[in-house]
């Protein structure tokens, strides 16, 4: 299993003749620094008979580069009120899909940096490894002739210090967006539970990252039951079998935080008993792009190795099958903590494979030094159908809105193009799921699809924060604990398509990286 990332270097030599082309990220050749002015005048040459230039990719020849080539990609405006920094890392994808059509194997990627968005460069710089990621069942297959698209990725920078960091983040980032495109992308048998497990286990062995896997079914009925209700009927296929992956990081040096994180991790979501019918199944392989962003960011945080910071991560790895022994509506689990909990609609296990262990990481939490807790998951179409795709959306908790964490999150997104939306928990969305008879204390879903319920993708958080015992940790409580859920079904990436990471660029600038954007 190759887990290593596309070969990255650097270079301030714009004439290096180890690289067979250069892949020009900028608004316009007008703009140029004066180390790139070389570049300035096959640009003007081509404007004077092409006005169209910037509005498309377009490959020149100009000797005495490297390879004789330069692609320009234009990243078109980027001061009006609706631009942001994605411009470069769109540029980027474009830039390189045209070299690899024209052939190169070797592309030097130039984007200098702007003003207006200081990491602009290293954004472009992620776009183009996005565009070079190879899918795991490929490089495993044996498809291609090696494991990269390219043999390297060079990347300018006009100072060594400049390239040298670069380098360092652009392979550390790109690392934890590889295993959770790994995880989240490939599909439902090759990462059934047990062999997502096995991955895990493999990336981190001889890492700074503690890896535990829970298989027990009985330990799973008795410490997880909401997760063990869905698990259910896939337990009797054993190679779809249930884990609960937990993952640790403690860095050097006294902690100073601590993150708490609960990924789902749906292998293959049909819905359960109330099956996705009429064509709607198809991609539900992505449902665990969750738990693959919790084992993202602890790819990073091995890589990186930052201090003062303690991280501690479940993924919920579950297959919601549909067969004779699967969980059905109107059924009553009671959750891990003791809540009587009323099943409204099996195609709402997301929720309930996350709730235990959040619960779980709740009975920690106490015990630790500034924590905070989150859940991540594509858990409702809902997400989509209010922001659209390609957004994050984080809502917080009472503690968690008086920290500002989700203004946090929105802010650091807004650096590397990891964007989010803020959404609000509202005392709705806590009467949404009250026990509607003596019999249950909490329901766990209507019966329609959430895309289809008012307050769709915020009534869930009500859920996990009531099944799992967090309101009694609400700002009207002595052990106040600031509690976050992020959806990322909208931003998760296209199927068919490839995963996108979100929202692990976002988590390491807020956590990791606040001081070296």
């Amino acid at each position: 299993m190759c887990t290593s990332v596309q070969p990255v270097e650097w270079t301030s030599d714009l004439k290096n003749q180890n690289f067979d082309g250069i892949v020009l990220v900028t608004r316009s050749h007008d703009t140029l620094p004066s180390e790139l002015e070389c570049l300035k005048a096959p640009l003007q040459d081509y404007s004077a008979v092409d006005s169209g230039l910037g509005e498309e990719v377009v490959v020149l020849k100009v000797p005495g580069l490297p390879g004789n080539r330069l692609v320009f990609a234009s990243t078109g405006p980027v001061n009006r009120d609706y631009d942001d920094v994605r411009r470069f890392s769109d540029a980027a994808v474009n830039g390189i899909k045209r070299a690899l059509k024209a052939g190169m194997q070797r592309p030097l990627l130039v984007c200098p940096p702007h003003r207006d968005y200081k990491s602009s460069t290293m954004v472009a710089a992620l776009g183009a490894l996005h565009a070079l990621y190879m899918p795991l069942e490929v490089r495993e297959g044996n498809v291609k002739a090696t494991d990269y698209k390219v043999c390297v990725l060079g990347l300018w920078a006009a100072q060594e210090a400049q390239g040298r960091r670069l380098v360092e983040l652009a392979d550390a980032l790109e690392s934890g967006r590889l295993a959770c495109r790994d995880i989240g992308g490939s599909d439902p048998e090759r990462m059934a539970a047990p062999r997502v497990a096995d991955y895990v286990q493999e990336l981190f062995k001889d890492s700074p990252v503690k890896v535990e896997v829970v298989s027990d079914v009985k330990v799973l009925e008795k410490e997880y039951p909401c997760l063990a209700a869905v698990n259910r009927c896939a337990d009797c296929v054993p190679r779809h079998q249930a884990r609960v992956i937990k993952l640790q990081y403690c860095g050097e040096g006294p902690v100073q935080k601590t993150l708490m994180l609960v990924g789902k991790g749906i292998t293959y979501d049909t819905g359960g008993a109330d099956i996705k019918a009429g064509g709607f199944m198809a991609g539900m392989h992505r449902d665990k792009c969750g738990a693959a962003a919790v084992a993202g960011f602890f790819q990073i945080l091995a890589k990186l190795k930052p201090k003062h910071l303690k991280v501690v991560g479940s993924m919920a790895m579950v297959r919601n099958s549909v067969g004779a022994d699967c969980y059905v509506a109107d059924e009553l689990v009671v959750s891990r903590a003791g809540r009587r909990v009323r099943v409204g609609n099996t195609d709402a296990e997301g929720r309930m494979v996350m709730v235990d262990l959040l619960c779980e990481m709740k009975e920690k939490a106490v015990r630790e030094t500034s924590p905070q807790l989150f859940t991540i998951a594509t858990l409702t179409g809902h997400a989509i159908r209010a922001m659209g795709p390609n957004y994050s959306i984080i809502m917080d908790n009472g503690p968690a809105h008086r920290s500002k964490t989700a203004a946090q999150w929105q802010k650091a997104g807004e650096a590397l193009g990891d964007v989010f939306e803020v959404s609000s928990i509202r005392r709705e969305d806590y009467d949404f799921h009250k026990g509607q008879s003596e019999y249950e204390d909490i329901l766990q879903c209507n019966n329609l699809p959430s895309s289809a319920t008012p307050r769709g993708h915020q009534t869930p958080a009500a859920f996990l924060i009531m099944a799992a015992g967090l309101d009694k940790h609400g700002v009207d409580s002595s052990t106040p604990l600031p509690y976050s859920h992020v959806d990322i079904a909208g931003s998760s990436g296209p199927f068919p398509g490839v995963p996108t990471g979100a929202p692990i660029l976002a988590m390491a600038t807020n956590y990791i990286l606040s001081d070296s954007l």
